[in-house]
Order: C-alpha cells, then sequence, then structure tokens
C-alpha cells in the first residue's frame, strides 16, 4: 500500500495573511513536514483568501499546484455568499490538486485518494 504523509493544520488564528506567508506554509509543508499534502482549516486563510478580487487564492493556490503539494481546506463555506467564489470551490472540487471540504475526516479522504 502506498501510503501518502498528509499534514494537519488547524487553528483559529489566520496565519496565511499573503502570498509570502502561503509560500512559508508551501514550504513547511513539504520541508519540515516532509509531506506533499496538506488538510487546512479555513481559519488559518486570512477573508481575503476568500474573496476572489483580491487574487491572493490564485496565487497561492497556483503556488500549491507548481511545488506539487495537494491541499484540502476544510470548514463551513456557507457565509460566503458570492457567487464566484461557490464556482471556484466547485471547480476545484472536480480537480486532483486542491479541495474544499466541509469536515478535516472528508479533507484527508479526498487528499489520500489523490
Amino acid at each position: 500500500m502506498n501510503e501518502k504523509a498528509i499534514a494537519l493544520l488547524t487553528g483559529k488564528e489566520a496565519l496565511v495573511t499573503d502570498l509570502s506567508t502561503g509560500l512559508e506554509l508551501l514550504m513547511a509543508v513539504r520541508h519540515e513536514a516532509g509531506a506533499e499534502r496538506l488538510a487546512a482549516s479555513k481559519d488559518v486563510f486570512c477573508e481575503g483568501f476568500f474573496s476572489l478580487r483580491s487574487g491572493l487564492a490564485g496565487e497561492i493556490l497556483q503556488k500549491f499546484i507548481n511545488y506539487h503539494v495537494k491541499l484540502a481546506i476544510y470548514g463551513d463555506f456557507s457565509q460566503y455568499t458570492s457567487q464566484a467564489l461557490h464556482d471556484f470551490i466547485y471547480e476545484c472540487n472536480k480537480g486532483k490538486d486542491v479541495f474544499f471540504t466541509a469536515t478535516k475526516e472528508e479533507a484527508i479522504q479526498r487528499l489520500a485518494a489523490v
């Protein structure tokens, strides 16, 4: 069986606030945790991440894809009313690199399956 290491990041504090902190997280997952998959609570991402106009989500997620680190962000996304964000989440969930899930367990299952 090919076990895949999945790093887990929980918390209530926004650790990812810009591209620089997103890259720091990416490098920590790859080099310190030795993982190529990350399940992260949505709470560790600043609110600006979920505003697609800021471009922050696109920049950070592209770095994860470029460095071959799969990412699942879990939490309650129902508070966001942006149709563009809901469409973005839907499209991400159809792919194999980035997922948005309701629970940590679902995030881990999605990452383990790719």
